[in-house]
């Protein structure tokens, strides 16, 4: 009995002992920020780290974070004290996410009493008490017991229900050791944020070079406005975690960052980060366009390709006359600073213009580029060449055995612009194979890929090609011969 007795007596003594070290909830807004930095990543995904001024009683308290994103993910947030690292740690933390809304609150109701504000034959309004039975599939209510489905008013709730907010808010229980007040860093991932880039080239007359410039386009759908603050963009393809979806976010070396005109652009781990060396400001729902980069006279290399694609024509007889092929239109600049550029370039669009006659810029084509390290190539498919003409033809065809072919191939190419181009075929030869015979030099580029680089100029008459006869050219242009023979065993062998 004697123990029973004591324990009833300690019980209140260890409440009251909780009790006194618990310090009141606190509350931090917007209002306390002090700075805001945002890292933004091509994959719906963004980091935020907000730095506010806090101050806490000694003890244990409870802390109100508001005005943090939507579509923060809580596992990943991560707090500190800047100014006094040592005088604050955090015991527990919540995050509520379960908003105001019409339904919520009805529903926070159900069993409820509540009062109802109704419209009488002469639209004056009478309140009537209540009780919510049920919210599923509409409201029935029970008014001097008997139920009402619906009503031509409004109802009016007594109080706000516990446990909603108004906006998702972190709540933290944590340990004060300090008077004096923490500068407190929160750093959270969020979805929602993204960016891409876009860049604008216009060529010249001569399409021989051509101004260059990129933009980057931000999307922010995360749930929260970020006032003046810091922005960065990384560059790559971050691998997350299909279930935890956690980024591990260690601080590491940066190499040294060249200027862009509002971007330094740095290597950063095995991607590339481009810092806005200002502040800017990103509002919920927004989609924001800045400068990257911009350079002048950009050297260009056009190109001319006819792609013969799969080489499986060279296992069967053709028995059409002549195939026509597209010839494709390419530009080709360097990403180094010897042609005004050396930037990592982002994956992104390049849309290319040039200017009329009359001097207006029209659209020339698009092209998707992925991200380019510096002094790397930039290929961009244009279109198709209007004025040159590729038509192929099978001239011969023989099975030399059950998986051994010999075929003969024409590819025949009319130019009717004003100057002469250099085309490039390309053929895909498949197993093993030898070329017997040419009317042009080939390179072989791959395995399996063949290049003849001809030169096809615009000129009235005959021309004579090496080993073979006149070719009689049409009225607009003159007509280049390639022919070759392989043999070409089959994909069996």
């Amino acid at each position: 009995m004697m123990a029973m007795r004591i324990t009833a007596l300690m019980l209140p003594i260890l409440l009251l002992a909780c009790g006194g070290a618990m310090g009141e909830e606190l509350s931090s807004g917007i209002q306390d920020q002090q700075e805001v930095q945002v890292t933004v990543y091509n994959s719906n995904l963004g980091l935020v780290k907000d730095v506010r001024e806090v101050r806490f009683p000694v003890g244990t308290n409870v802390l109100r974070f508001a005005d943090v994103a939507s579509a923060i993910d809580p596992t990943s947030v991560h707090i500190k004290s800047l100014n006094e690292p040592g005088g604050l740690s955090v015991l527990e933390q919540n995050y509520e996410y379960d908003l105001i809304s019409h339904q919520k609150l009805m529903e926070k109701y159900v069993g409820k009493k509540i009062k109802l504000i109704m419209r009488g034959e002469n639209l004056e309004e009478k309140a009537v008490d209540a009780k919510l039975i049920s919210t599923a599939n509409g409201n029935v209510f029970e008014i001097d017991g008997e139920l009402h489905l619906g009503f031509n008013g409004r109802v009016v709730l007594p109080e706000l229900p516990e446990n909603l907010v108004d906006r998702p808010t972190l709540f933290w229980l944590l340990k004060n050791r300090t008077a004096k007040a923490h500068r407190m860093e929160v750093s959270y991932l969020t979805g929602g944020m993204n960016w891409r880039s876009d860049y604008v080239m216009v060529l010249d007359k001569k399409d021989q070079k051509g101004d260059f410039n990129g933009w980057v386009t931000i999307n922010n759908t995360s749930g929260a406005t970020y006032n003046n603050a810091a922005l960065k963009l990384v560059a790559g393809e971050i691998h997350r975690a299909e279930q935890a979806e956690r980024l591990a976010l260690d601080t590491m070396r940066m190499a040294k960052a060249e200027e862009s005109p509002q971007f330094a652009e740095e290597a950063f781990f095995e991607y590339h980060l481009y810092t806005l060396e200002r502040k800017t400001t990103l509002k919920n729902n927004q989609t924001k366009q800045v400068s990257l980069l911009s350079a002048d006279a950009v050297p260009v290399r056009k190109l001319f390709v006819v792609d013969g694609g799969g080489g499986g024509y060279w296992f069967s007889r053709r028995y059409n006359q002549v195939q026509k092929q597209d010839v494709g239109v390419f530009v080709e600049i360097r990403n180094d600073k010897e042609s005004g550029l050396g930037i990592a370039l982002p994956k992104g669009i390049v849309r290319v213009f040039k200017k009329d006659s009359a001097g207006q810029l029209q659209f020339v084509g698009e092209d998707n580029i992925d991200h380019t390290p510096r002094d790397e190539k930039v290929k961009l498919k244009i279109g198709t060449a209007f004025d040159i003409v590729a038509e192929r033809k099978q001239t011969d065809f023989r099975k030399i055995s059950r998986n051994v072919y010999e075929s003969a191939y024409e590819v025949v190419l009319r130019n009717h612009k004003d100057e002469a181009v250099t085309v490039a075929v390309d053929e895909i030869i498949n197993g093993d194979w030898e070329i017997l015979q040419q009317s042009h030099s080939h390179q072989k580029v791959t395995a399996f890929l063949v290049r003849f680089p001809v030169k096809v100029t615009r000129r009235r008459g005959h021309v004579e090609l090496p080993g073979e006869g006149p070719i009689l050219t049409n009225a607009f242009g003159i007509a280049d011969r390639i022919l070759w023979a392989a043999i070409q065993p089959s994909p069996g062998e």
